[in-house]
């Protein structure tokens, strides 16, 4: 583990919006934290029947499928982001509007149990990404939606983000 994944960014690591996933992860080694959410999100969702992959908590609220492919699709597009941050890529990155993605994706067609494999290789994905950099590609700044970010907060980002939708499916879904 590098040392700049042992500790929490600053705020001037990131856009203020994501201080409300930052402040969700823990304190210790990331890298430990990435793997062990997502033991703990494969047991949640290994543990649904498929029946209820379609079930919405609420009238226009995403399905538990769309979640979870909200969270494969989010978690892509951050490690995207922290990739070509981490590789001193100075362009500017898009943001990108959730909803169309989710409209986009056709998620509720697809068993839970493939969506939670996918799910499981984004991750490994993102692991071996984050490991393989050291402490100066994690302190890297680069621009993503108009905001001025890190990639050592990319990587607190993409941690509590899944704890935040993670909270939402044993809260409203289950």
């Amino acid at each position: 583990m590098t040392a700049s994944l042992a500790s929490r960014p600053s705020d001037a690591e990131y856009a203020p919006y994501y201080g409300r996933y930052i402040t969700r992860v823990p304190e210790g080694d990331l890298v430990r934290t990435l793997e062990s959410q997502l033991a703990e999100t494969l047991a949640l969702l290994r543990g649904i029947p498929e029946a209820r992959g379609g079930h919405r908590y609420a009238e226009g609220k995403w399905s538990l499928k769309e979640v979870v492919g909200h969270l494969i699709d989010s978690e892509r597009i951050f490690a995207y982001r922290a990739l070509r941050i981490g590789r001193g890529d100075a362009t500017p990155l898009p943001g990108f509007e959730q909803d169309d993605y989710v409209r986009g994706a056709a998620f509720d067609r697809i068993p839970l149990a493939d969506l939670a494999a996918e799910l499981e290789a984004v991750r490994r994905a993102t692991i071996y990404l984050l490991r393989g950099m050291d402490d100066a590609a994690l302190a890297r700044r680069g621009t993503a939606s108009g905001f001025e970010v890190t990639v050592r907060a990319l990587a607190f980002i993409i941690a509590g983000h899944e704890r935040h939708h993670v909270g939402i499916i044993r809260e409203r879904y289950l």
